[in-house]
């Protein structure tokens, strides 16, 4: 992630991965605007690119030839990427409203979600139709009907409903693409029936004569049979009804017609079309709203209808990054100017396709080979990225500043000023009150307790029970909601407190995401000994700038923080937060364990014989090393974002019901460094068998490229712990022995007659990856205590 060198003065908020978007971002890294920060709020990391999909279905593209990572383009363009689902809009405090986290502030909004299938005006669709809008997620159900063609005995009949340009190409890729399915299997290719289904009298009603006709051709010599005048109105298992009563059984029906606009846009305030879609002026802003863009698909110019062809939406893009960019500095914005005659460039399904262009037609292998050359040359852009030091020396930032009001132009300088330390490095009590308000819709107090809230105020997501409002324990005597400069705290009778304590800077662009991450990781600690949570006091550091920009910036980062503690059990009773160039937080936590120290689990605890089992897969410091070279696929990063918000409390109960005296959670010193400190009091020796080692997705990959996390070369100088590393070190699994671990998994012995059950167990309770991964030996005579097993 990178670091601003100025202030954030205003926040771009991008909903939606599309083409324009993508375009859009693409530029902005290019041409950075000094003060303004975007972000990225995306369903998923991969989003298709509309115009290889029909090459994908016909198995001309694998899957990553056809998606862009967005993750990826987003640290690129040094844009902040939230991955959620939007929900809504608050236009009213010009905030998104997002599924899982807190609603995102934003000065500028802009929105390219493309368009949703409108299933629900015909009976059954939404059903028994395999719709292909949203794009996003087709791939996932063409891969599910494929697998049904495969699997289906005898003759399978597959009607697609929509006959423009998506749909005839759509039916010549899926015939050309199953019969060939079919072929492999040694079965006949006749087996298969594709039907075309226009609601009107012709095919291809925007594209000209000699185009239809040709296609018309194609159809016919490939022998899908098409229906015209033929409008469905009804889908049931196995048979599809038109509006003249005609029926058709069919074993899959593929829907590429009738979109419209997402649901939730209706509830925004937004003038919409009739079919959903937001109506633009020619500016790309909304008519309702000057602050909010549309483009793309979701988008419906009021001075000239445009068919949904992604040519508009990547031709938006310039506009949208000039516009974004020219609202901010208070100009006059530029026209988007569709062109009124536009090259379409359709596939027959084999590695053919024919051109449209106004009266234009031609056809041949050539033009596939042409729009193949396009398409691919389209995609680079977004693969084919600069690294960060290539950048430095190409981005342009806008000279021009961002225009503030009084009250920001002084706080945009002190943001600039140099910075005082001591207590006067403290954010500000309003905005710190204000922040921690939004967390807590309890009775507010003085801010002396640093994490305080102080002054009245709390959104319609901050009520009593939200995921971030703290929760109170009964022993818990003076906590978060009180004036005073401690918590205090009881400890119950026969109990005996446990403390610890982590921090660490930010290692990714989402305060949400990286207030989860650093509260696990800080309760691994006390799950690790088999201890109960009972109270965290947080310790943040925040960026200082404008109040609005620090405040929202806090509310995130302890939101996703506090979402964590709570499902814990645990109470938020205090803090202290400063300022600093970056993004930081760290715990102090108290458990409770039994005083007699029964059911604790130790390093010092395992026993010959125990089997090793590992709850999480390694390899979050070789990917976030990665992820910062932008040399790490974002389903990568995202996966390890995910392991490392899973929580280790199900898995040391698990791990203590079936026996386990010995547990550590693994962190910085790796997956060697914390076995290493299990042995050595254990009085043991351990073999762990590398071909074992669950690891995240991508983690060998990049590993094997060297990528390697900055704490990595003092790890290794562990290897001298290693009986027989010469053997080891040109294994693939080697270099994450050493690889540090952000809120890891619980490394634990188990006696071995309970490790099987108890893997099972931890597998149910969701802990897909967890692993036995090596034993507990008696200890040798060898001064190195670890052999690793090939």
């Amino acid at each position: 992630m990178r670091v601003p060198e100025s202030p954030i003065l205003r926040d771009i908020v991008l909903i939606g991965g599309g083409h324009s978007h993508a375009v859009a971002l693409r530029m902005w890294a290019m041409r950075p605007l000094p003060g303004a920060r975007l972000t990225l709020i995306c369903t998923d990391t991969e989003t298709p690119y509309s115009g290889m999909l029909p090459g994908f279905i016909a198995g001309h593209y694998d899957c990553e030839d056809i998606h862009i990572d967005v993750r990826r383009l987003a640290e690129f363009a040094g844009a902040r990427y939230y991955r959620d689902e939007v929900v809504g809009i608050d236009r009213t405090e010009r905030r998104v409203i997002c599924r899982q986290r807190p609603p995102v502030a934003y000065d500028l909004l802009s929105i390219n979600i493309g368009s949703t299938p409108r299933l629900s005006h015909v009976a059954g669709a939404d059903a028994h139709a395999v719709p292909v809008k949203p794009i996003r997620q087709f791939g996932e159900r063409w891969r599910a009907l494929l697998e049904r063609v495969r699997e289906h005995a005898g003759r399978t009949t597959v009607a697609v409903v929509g006959a423009g340009a998506g749909g005839v190409e759509l039916a010549l890729a899926m015939h050309y693409r199953l019969g060939r399915e079919l072929q492999a299997q040694g079965r006949d290719p006749a087996e298969l029936a594709v039907h075309l289904f226009s609601a009107g009298a012709e095919i291809l009603p925007t594209h000209n004569r000699a185009v239809r006709r040709a296609f018309e051709g194609v159809l016919a010599e490939r022998g899908i049979a098409v229906h015209r005048d033929a409008e469905v109105v009804e889908v049931a298992p196995g048979r599809l009804q038109t509006r003249r009563g005609d029926t058709l059984a069919a074993d899959e029906v593929v829907w590429v017609t009738q979109a419209g606009g997402a649901a939730w846009l209706a509830a925004t305030g937004l003038a919409l079309d009739e079919a959903g879609f937001i109506r633009v002026s020619d500016t790309l802003q909304t008519e309702t709203d000057p602050r909010i863009f549309a483009t793309g698909d979701c988008a419906s110019m009021i001075s000239r209808p445009l068919e949904k062809a992604g040519v508009f939406a990547v031709r938006m893009g310039p506009v949208l990054a000039e516009n974004l960019r020219r609202s901010l500095l208070n100009q006059a914005l530029k026209a988007y100017r569709p062109q009124r005659r536009w090259l379409a460039l359709i596939s027959t399904g084999d590695r053919h396709a024919i051109a449209s262009r106004g009266a234009l037609f031609a056809r041949g292998d050539w033009v596939w080979r042409w729009k193949d050359r396009i398409d691919r040359r389209f995609m680079q852009r977004f693969s084919d990225l600069p690294g960060m030091d290539e950048m430095q020396g190409q981005a342009k930032p806008v000279a021009e500043s961002i225009p503030l009001e009084t009250a920001e132009q002084t706080q945009a300088i002190s943001a600039l000023a140099m910075r005082c330390g001591g207590c006067g490095a403290k954010v500000g009590a309003s905005v710190l009150s204000r922040a921690l308000a939004r967390l807590s819709s309890r009775s507010p107090g003085s801010p002396k307790n640093d994490l305080a809230p102080s002054g009245g105020g709390s959104d319609g997501f901050s009520e009593p029970g939200a995921p971030y409002s703290p929760i109170q324990r009964d022993d818990v005597l003076i906590g978060l909601a009180d004036p005073d400069d401690a918590a205090v705290l009881r400890v119950p009778p026969g109990k005996a407190v446990v403390q610890t304590v982590d921090f660490f800077r930010a290692f990714i662009d989402d305060p949400w995401v990286f207030g989860r991450i650093a509260a696990s990781h800080a309760l691994g600690d006390v799950f690790a000994m088999g201890a109960e949570a009972q109270s965290a006091t947080a310790i943040a550091t925040v960026p200082p700038g404008l109040e609005a920009k620090v405040e929202d910036t806090l509310f995130q980062m302890m939101s996703g923080a506090v979402s964590v503690l709570n499902e814990a059990g645990c109470a938020l009773v205090g803090g202290h937060t400063g300022e600093g160039r970056e993004l930081a937080l760290g715990f102090a936590v108290n458990g409770l364990i039994d005083e007699s120290l029964a059911g604790v689990m130790t390093k010092g605890g395992l026993s010959p014989g125990d089997m090793l089992l590992l709850t999480k897969p390694i390899g979050t410091g070789t990917l976030l090393a990665a992820h910062a070279r932008l040399a790490a696929k974002g389903r990568w990063i995202d996966a390890a974002l995910d392991s490392m918000q899973v929580s280790n409390r199900a898995a040391a109960a698990c791990l203590l019901a079936h026996g386990a005296r010995a547990c550590t959670d693994l962190t910085g010193f790796g997956l060697l460094g914390h076995l290493v400190e299990m042995t050595k009091p254990s009085g043991v020796d351990a073999e762990l068998e590398l071909d074992a080692l669950p690891l995240l997705e991508g983690a060998r990959e990049t590993a094997a490229a060297g990528i390697l996390s900055s704490l990595q070369p003092a790890n290794v100088r562990l290897r001298r712990a290693l009986r027989n590393q010469e053997a080891a070190v040109n294994h693939p699994a080697y270099p994450l022995l050493f690889d540090p671990q952000t809120a890891g998994g619980l490394l634990a012995g188990v006696p071995a007659d309970r490790a099987e059950a108890c893997l099972a167990e931890l597998r149910r309770l969701g802990y897909a990856h967890a692993a036995a991964i090596g034993r507990v030996l008696p200890q040798g005579e060898a001064v190195e205590p670890i052999t690793l097993r090939i």
